[in-house]
């Protein structure tokens, strides 16, 4: 009843990014529902309708990818003071979240069913002349049992990926939480690592006196306010420079200490796919698998693009955090400092994604590259499935992205604070995504290349 309320009462940006995910469920379902047909209609080819059923495992991913990101971002489940007191704490709002998640799914899944029904025949007469009758199995009852469980596989895999990446963990070092349990003084529970002597807060005025609150032996500042030094605006107070120690770097969000450790494994990942397509292309007398879009190539082909796909998730966010270590290179200004350091804050949790993406485009330009006019058409199954795979990873960049724009919110609202122009933020976002663009765009060219050199006759 709450993930209900939390999902009527949700604003239409939120309910735009949930109806994302009933579409791309439906998309998936009635694929997984064409597939089901395929295996009633041709019961003497088994093979096809496995290597069928294995085809949709793409979309499947790519539905419950952006599944997860969508639930990163709902801001009704977001923990908010004071809702602990009532019984939503981090494990009930996990809870909530996966629920919001099967709940919009699970729409997607009822219009997958329905529009089946509808092309089969059932609901009312056969559409466009019994042309989808082939795929469908029109002429034979539909057993609901196994169309009911292939529905269930989008919201029961989404659902439970929303739990496990949400759950509640401390995120404390090993010794920070055996610190936290073990039991101080008068039985306390949990200790300071640095001991006060009896009566240090008392003594000579230890915290806010005249040792300061360093302990230099130099006295606190005091604080001026505006209304102290009428005349003097924001921007004046604290200028916006490039010095590394002014208020611009005071205000932009801490870099990492350390770069995303993924980069080695996506660059080792990725050259073992591309080793794997170059040995399947001088091997020619492998078996063939048949692709989409009448395409066919060996199995260690399919098997060096699915390496090819996870390396380049992998690099992602080492990519991306390089892109933002280059911008600040070389005496940046304050324009390269808070465009670099925002890509290097945001590498992990947009450079995966950004990754996927670079994967997609690769793939879909390999296979535009060989296919052939002449040969079979493109069916509307393939077209469906191409579609909501390349449709569900830019949805999930874009919410990728929102996610990043949620997280700097207060980064952004003490630029302007402190007089930072409009125009210089809405600059930094473009220089982000110039940077991003220079180095993903010739790399995705250039895996398709070598992605669609193996099928090239």
């Amino acid at each position: 009843m709450l993930a209900l309320r939390l999902t009527r009462g949700a604003r239409p940006a939120v309910q735009l990014r949930r109806l994302l995910v009933a579409l791309a469920s439906a998309g998936t379902g009635f694929l997984l529902l064409c597939t089901l047909g395929h295996a009633m209609s041709h019961p003497e080819d088994p093979s096809g309708s496995l290597l069928r059923l294995a085809w949709c495992l793409t979309p499947l991913a790519a539905t419950v990818h952006l599944a997860l990101a969508v639930a990163r971002t709902d801001p009704g489940t977001r923990p908010r003071p004071g809702l602990a007191a009532i019984g939503l704490g981090p494990a009930r709002l996990m809870a909530v979240s996966a629920a919001t998640t099967a709940l919009s799914c699970l729409l997607g899944s009822m219009l997958a069913l329905l529009f089946f029904l509808h092309l089969r025949g059932d609901l009312t007469g056969m559409p466009f002349d019994g042309a989808a009758a082939d795929f469908l199995a029109a002429g034979s009852p539909l057993p609901l049992p196994a169309a009911l469980t292939l529905l269930a596989l989008v919201p029961a895999i989404a659902s439970v990926t929303v739990a496990l990446v949400l759950r509640p963990r401390d995120d404390r070092p090993a010794s920070a939480r055996r610190e936290a349990r073990s039991y101080g003084r008068f039985g306390a529970y949990g200790r300071t690592t640095a001991r006060e002597p009896f009566g240090a807060y008392g003594r000579f005025r230890a915290r806010l006196g005249a040792e300061g609150p360093g302990g230099t032996g130099k006295a606190a500042p005091a604080v001026v306010t505006e209304e102290q030094r009428p005349g003097l605006d924001a921007g004046a107070a604290l200028p916006l420079v490039p010095d590394h120690g002014g208020a611009l770097d005071d205000t932009l969000p801490g870099a990492p200490e350390e770069a995303p450790k993924g980069l080695p494994w996506g660059v080792a990942v990725l050259a073992a796919g591309l080793a794997v397509e170059a040995y399947a292309h001088r091997t020619a007398g492998s078996a063939h698998t048949p692709l989409p879009a009448g395409l066919s190539g060996a199995p260690s082909v399919l098997a060096g693009w699915l390496l090819t796909a996870v390396g380049l998730a992998l690099a992602g966010p080492g990519l991306t955090h390089l892109c933002g270590r280059l911008l600040q290179s070389t005496r940046p200004g304050a324009l390269r400092l808070l465009a670099g350091r925002v890509l290097m804050a945001e590498a992990s949790r947009i450079g995966r994604p950004l990754g996927v993406v670079c994967a997609v485009a690769s793939g879909t330009y390999a296979m535009a590259l060989l296919y052939d006019p002449t040969g079979p058409e493109v069916g509307p199954l393939t077209t469906v499935g191409v579609l909501l795979v390349t449709g569900c990873t830019l949805a999930t960049l874009l919410t990728a992205a929102v996610e990043a724009k949620q997280a700097r919110s207060d980064t952004t609202a003490a630029l302007l604070r402190l007089g930072a122009p409009a125009t210089m933020l809405r600059s930094a976002a473009a220089l982000r995504a110039g940077a991003l663009l220079t180095l993903f765009g010739p790399l995705t060219l250039v895996v398709a290349e070598l992605a669609a050199l193996p099928l090239t006759p």
